[in-house]
């Protein structure tokens, strides 16, 4: 218990520092909320000032750093100029279309990745480790913009997918199995274009990892005894290989994250990203904290799973917790 307690302790302390810098950041960019009303006429200072003070705008930093931490112990993470209405509330219902399709892109790419490093950890040097270095490099090339930007010229040609959303008009009219399969409609492309993002760098670190385990003196032996090949991977040597994996679920997480942002911004998927960029265009102050405080407990969240499965797996750490 003292290892997860000291991993949530370390995790809230990077949650402050991660709000303290944000805080810090977006008070020494130029400009706020305010800054294009001061170039309309109709607007006078006075009114400007007394939005100022109604927001809080012209306290020092110290106390609105400490106003919005109260505002989060209250559950609201502040008050988005452009809404008219907590941050809270906002975040919630993006956060969960953002946690929705991490959650799927993650669970597809490693389904995908731990195979495909097998099969090439199986064979170094041959046709198949080739063949999939090769696919991996090329979409290690590619950028994730210009995947979401094909996969949206492919929905736009071929009509077989929407071009953008999370679901249709008619969405409420549809029973449970239509909306099921309007919303996997939806998710087919971004989904893809993520998973097709991430899988290069998973696969490549599955089967480096494998191809050090099968190198190992315990699998030497055992491939002596005769073990079959399929046995000898998938019982033997990819238990063996957990450990640097499950570490680097955490990190593989981060990045889908990162990635999943600019994929929701350019296929309209309404998720935190296009909330973000949209409060950073109008400088809405507490939108943008909150938007990166929620993708910080994302990542907070992925790296504690990680920890509590390396925990689970490994008896090493269990010995040095105890």
């Amino acid at each position: 218990m003292r290892y997860l307690a000291r991993r949530i302790v370390q995790a809230v302390f990077l949650v402050i520092g991660v709000s303290l810098l944000s805080f810090l950041f977006t008070e020494l960019a130029p400009g706020d909320y305010l800054a294009e009303m001061r170039l309309n006429p109709q607007i006078s200072p006075q009114t400007l000032a007394g939005l100022r003070s109604q927001y809080g705008l012209d306290k020092p930093f110290a106390a609105r750093y400490l106003h919005w931490v109260k505002s989060a112990a209250r559950g609201e993470f502040g008050f988005s100029f452009a809404y008219n209405t907590p941050v809270a509330p906002l975040l919630r219902v993006r956060a969960r279309n953002t946690l929705l399709l991490t959650t799927l892109a993650t669970l597809a790419a490693w389904l995908l990745a731990i195979p495909l490093g097998v099969w090439s950890a199986a064979k170094p040097g041959r046709f198949a480790d080739r063949a999939c270095t090769t696919a991996t490099t090329a979409l290690l090339a590619v950028p994730d913009v210009l995947l979401a930007l094909a996969f949206l010229l492919l929905a736009v040609r071929t009509g077989l997918f929407p071009t953008g959303g999370m679901m249709s008009r008619d969405f409420a009219e549809m029973g449970r199995w239509g909306q099921f399969k309007d919303l996997a409609s939806h998710l087919i492309l971004p989904v893809t274009a993520l998973v097709l993002g991430s899988l290069p760098t998973l696969v490549r670190h599955v089967r480096a990892t494998m191809i050090e385990v099968l190198r190992a003196p315990f699998l030497q032996a055992a491939r002596s005894h005769g073990i079959a090949r399929q046995r000898l991977l998938f019982i033997h040597a990819l238990p063996a290989a957990l450990n640097p994996l499950i570490g680097l679920f955490g990190f593989s997480l981060a990045g889908l994250l990162s990635g999943s942002l600019l994929i929701e911004v350019v296929m309209s998927w309404p998720g935190i990203g296009p909330l973000l960029l949209e409060a950073i265009l109008s400088r809405d102050l507490y939108v943008v904290i909150g938007a990166v405080l929620f993708s910080t407990m994302f990542l907070v969240g992925g790296t504690l799973i990680a920890d509590l499965l390396l925990f689970a797996s490994d008896p090493r750490i269990r010995s040095e917790a105890a």
